[in-house]
């Protein structure tokens, strides 16, 4: 078939194809348009989608429309703990994924979940900025590329009674998500348990957990003032997910393409940092609209939780790389300054 010039008239298009000009220069359209999809684990309303569809659209319009992302949000596409593999694999070409839930593979991850080590949003930057560099090469030898980072709220205590002394949780069960959130509430005194999210309000409903630490987004999320009374804030860290691409998809894109989407990346981690600050004030107001008593942790309570992090950050350095351990005392530096 011989190549269509753009002087044929709509007269001519429609003898020699049956179709209208429109229809043929939209057929063109999608042809040498570029089109992704994404998967994210959390729901349409959560800030992290949202930024997400803010970048997406960044994405489109620098783009002329001719670079679409189409996002499957709240793990309709691929379940939140598949979304790394699928993207890996090629199954999605983009993914948000928790870097906290691979801890095992590399202490790196887990940094940030250190209590007290960069908690507040200015320190939780620092950090990420210093370890980029690292987690690229990470990704790089995974088959993927790190475009961006979204930072999840403070952290805090949800429970039936109030927690105002480090007393208060012995012999409490917490329900914790991580190695060093496990271990912090062991060194509380507590007895520490692992579930799934979707299991969280069943737990408390049965009894099976009395405490649980988590940020104010997921207590929204599991509308925790149905099974608890009190929140405490800690603000002892703001963990961060990442948003990857499949490498060979990357390299696939024009240059043009590539610096749209790199670009597109920059933009929505910053933004992604005040999207989660503004939602943190936002969500403890809901939680106090429903009911619920939010407080500051006691001093004797965070005092407690530094100790606890100063001893987890000496073993993290234990277990970590060189490399990883020249992140953290650079980090550790520029605290100083």
């Amino acid at each position: 078939m011989q190549v269509i010039k753009k002087s044929f008239t709509t007269t001519a298009l429609k003898a020699v194809f049956g179709v209208t000009a429109l229809s043929c220069s939209l057929a063109v359209t999608n042809v040498s348009a570029t089109t992704w999809m994404m998967a994210s684990g959390y729901a349409d309303d959560n800030y992290m989608t949202v930024n997400l569809r803010e970048m997406i659209d960044d994405i489109a319009k620098a783009s002329d429309g001719k670079f679409q992302i189409s996002l499957h949000s709240n793990g309709t596409l691929v379940a939140l703990d598949g979304i790394r593999r699928a993207v890996q694999t090629g199954q999605v070409q983009m993914g948000e994924i928790r870097l906290g839930t691979f801890g095992n593979e590399d202490p790196m991850y887990i940094l940030d979940g250190i209590p007290f080590l960069a908690n507040g949003y200015d320190r939780a930057w620092q950090l990420m900025t210093l370890q980029k560099d690292y987690f690229d090469k990470l990704a790089d030898r995974q088959g993927m590329k790190v475009i961006a980072y979204q930072p999840w709220p403070a952290q805090g205590f949800y429970s039936r009674t109030p927690l105002e002394t480090v007393e208060d949780f012995d012999g409490k069960t917490m329900r914790i998500y991580s190695k060093y959130t496990q271990q912090m509430g062991d060194m509380l005194g507590s007895r520490t348990v692992t579930l799934p999210f979707s299991e969280i309000p069943q737990a408390f409903a049965t009894g099976m957990i009395d405490t649980l630490f988590t940020s104010p987004q997921i207590g929204i999320d599991i509308q925790a003032w149905d099974n608890t009374k009190h929140y405490v804030v800690v603000g002892a860290l703001n963990t961060k997910n990442a948003i990857v691409v499949n490498k060979k998809a990357f390299q696939k894109l024009s240059e043009a393409e590539q610096n749209v989407l790199l670009e597109a990346g920059e933009r929505a981690s910053k933004r992604g940092w005040q999207l989660s600050e503004q939602a943190f004030k936002d969500q403890l107001k809901v939680l106090e609209s429903n009911g619920m008593e939010v407080s500051e942790a006691s001093p004797e309570i965070i005092a407690r939780l530094e100790e606890i992090g100063e001893t987890l950050t000496e073993q993290w350095r234990k277990e970590a790389k060189p490399e990883a351990v020249e992140v953290l005392d650079l980090y550790l530096q520029q605290q100083k300054q």
